[in-house]
């Protein structure tokens, strides 16, 4: 059973920073590419961030130079650090990886359950 746990949200004024984690368990063969997505109350979840397994990134414009996104393949675990922080930034921040299982040769995509970032003007 693959599983993607997520962890760091918070609560953090404006200005702050976050880190995010997330690890991914379980039966794995190989995982391809990593990214953070969020979900404001109202609005379309949109992607934040991703990375490739050659560490190739990409980023939504609006946290270009603010957020970044890194992984350690070793551990299967993608990071998210944020900073300068905005009201706008509050949303569930959902942690995504395409990998394929030990037991099967076809890639799925997986989802965390999401964490809570709140940041306060």
């Amino acid at each position: 059973q693959v599983q993607l746990v997520e962890s760091g949200g918070g609560l953090v004024q404006a200005g702050g920073s976050l880190r995010l984690s997330c690890a991914a368990s379980g039966n794995i063969r190989s995982i391809y590419t990593m990214g953070w997505y969020r979900q404001a109350p109202g609005k379309q979840r949109e992607l934040v961030a991703r990375i490739t397994s050659g560490g190739s990134t990409n980023y939504a414009d609006s946290v270009k130079g603010r957020f970044t996104i890194s992984r350690d393949n070793a551990k299967n675990t993608v990071y998210l650090q944020m900073n300068s922080l905005k009201p706008e930034d509050t949303a569930v921040y959902y942690c995504n990886a395409n990998l394929q299982p030990a037991s099967s040769p076809a890639r799925y995509n997986y989802w965390g359950q999401g964490t809570q970032v709140t940041v306060s003007s």
